[in-house]
C-alpha cells in the first residue's frame, strides 16, 4: 500500500514517512496519545491528548527523552536505545509536574524515526483529574471512558454506603443514649445507674452512693399541677449537676427519686458538705408562673469501701434505709447508713 500502512517491518506494521501527513488526522482520532519522532529522537508531532498534558506549550522540536522520563527499560539515553526497545512495553512518565505515569509502545517508521503510542494505564483516574480530561480525549472505541464511569459510580455508591453507615451509627448512638437518659431532666435513668454501679463494683472502684428523695413534691403536683412538678424536677436536676463533678453520675430513678454516684470519694466530711449544699439549694423557693414551689429533700448515703464485698442490691437497700431514717428525723436531713463506721 503506497503512501500508507505497510504490511512489513521488523516489528510488525510500519508507517511510511511520506504518508504521515495523510494519516495524521486519522492517528489523532484513533490514537490521540501518539508521539511521532524523527530519526534524531526529536518530536515532530503529538496527538491532541498528549498535547493537553502540556497546555500552552508546543512539544514539536523537543527531544523525546527530555520531555518523558523512561523508567523501563533503564539506561536508555538515545534514539538508538529507543529503537532497540521497539515492540516492547515502555514504562515512562512526564518529567514535568504532576509527573503522570504512562505506558507505551514504539513502532519504527520505514523511512526513519518512529511512532510511540502512549496510554495512562492504571493511572488513568488520577490523570483525568490532574489534566481535566473528558471522554473526547480518548479514542471512540476505548473502554477507558466506560471504566471511568464505573469507577465514579462505584465511588458514589461507596460514599453513599459510608454516609448511610455513619447515619446508622449516629442513630444507634442516639438510641443508646436515649435508652440511658431520663427524657424529662436529661439525667441518667435507672438503667444507666444500674450499669454504672455494676461496673464500679466489678472494677473495685471506690464510690459514695447518695440516695435522694424529694419532700413535699406531691404538694406541688396537687396544688399547681403536673407541669409545675415537671418544672421542679428539671430545676432539681440542674442543682444536682451543679454540686457534682463531671466524673460523677446523677440519675433519676423514679418520680421524685434520685441517685448520685460520687466516684473515688470516701471522705465523710466532703460528702456531708455536698449533701448539705444540695439540701440548702433545694429548700430555696422555685418560681413557677409567678408562684413559689417549696420542696425539700432527704438523703441517705453509703460508702462502698465500708463493705467487704460491695453488692449493688445491698448498697441500694442500705442507702434507702438511711434515706428513710433522714425522713423520720424531720426531713431535709442527710444520714449515712447505720452500719457505717468512721474511717
Amino acid at each position: 500500500m503506497s503512501g500508507g500502512l505497510q504490511t512489513f517491518g521488523p516489528h510488525g506494521p510500519a508507517l511510511s514517512a511520506d504518508g504521515l501527513c495523510d494519516l495524521r488526522a486519522v492517528f489523532d482520532l484513533l490514537c490521540p496519545m501518539h508521539v511521532v519522532l524523527d530519526e534524531t529522537g526529536h518530536i515532530r508531532h503529538v496527538g491532541p491528548t498528549i498535547q493537553k498534558l502540556w497546555p500552552g506549550q508546543s512539544l514539536a522540536g523537543s527531544r523525546f527523552l527530555e520531555v518523558f522520563e523512561l523508567a523501563r527499560p533503564r539506561a536508555v539515553t538515545s534514539m538508538q536505545g529507543l529503537m532497540a526497545a521497539a515492540g516492547r512495553k515502555l514504562h515512562l512518565g512526564m518529567r514535568a509536574a504532576p509527573r503522570t505515569a504512562l505506558k507505551g509502545i514504539l513502532l519504527p517508521l520505514e523511512a526513519g524515526g518512529a511512532v510511540v503510542n502512549l496510554s495512562f494505564g492504571l493511572s488513568v483516574q488520577e490523570a483525568v483529574r490532574a489534566h481535566h480530561l473528558t471522554g473526547a480525549d480518548f479514542p471512540p472505541t476505548d473502554l477507558t471512558v466506560e471504566l471511568l464511569y464505573l469507577l465514579e459510580a462505584n465511588a458514589m455508591v461507596t460514599e453513599a454506603f459510608t454516609q448511610l453507615s455513619l447515619r446508622l451509627q449516629g442513630a444507634m448512638i442516639a438510641a443508646e443514649e436515649q435508652a440511658f437518659t431520663d427524657t424529662l431532666t436529661g439525667l441518667k435513668n435507672r438503667r444507666a445507674m444500674d450499669h454504672v454501679l455494676a461496673r464500679a463494683v466489678a472494677q473495685g472502684q471506690p464510690f459514695a452512693l447518695m440516695h435522694v428523695d424529694l419532700d413535699y413534691f406531691k404538694d406541688v403536683n396537687d396544688s399547681l399541677g403536673h407541669a409545675a412538678g415537671d418544672h421542679v424536677l428539671q430545676h432539681v436536676a440542674r442543682k444536682m449537676l451543679e454540686v457534682t463533678r463531671d466524673e460523677d453520675t446523677v440519675a433519676r430513678i423514679g418520680g421524685d427519686e434520685f441517685v448520685l454516684i460520687l466516684n473515688n470519694l470516701q471522705s465523710r466530711r466532703r460528702i456531708e458538705e455536698i449533701a448539705r449544699t444540695l439540701l440548702d439549694r433545694l429548700q430555696e423557693p422555685i418560681p413557677y408562673q409567678g408562684r413559689p414551689c417549696r420542696i425539700a429533700a432527704s438523703i441517705g448515703t453509703v460508702l462502698s469501701s465500708e463493705y467487704d464485698s460491695p453488692d449493688v442490691e445491698r448498697l441500694m437497700k442500705d442507702s434507702d434505709a438511711a434515706l428513710y431514717t433522714a425522713k423520720r428525723g424531720g426531713r431535709a436531713q442527710h444520714v449515712f447508713a447505720s452500719h457505717s463506721v468512721e474511717g
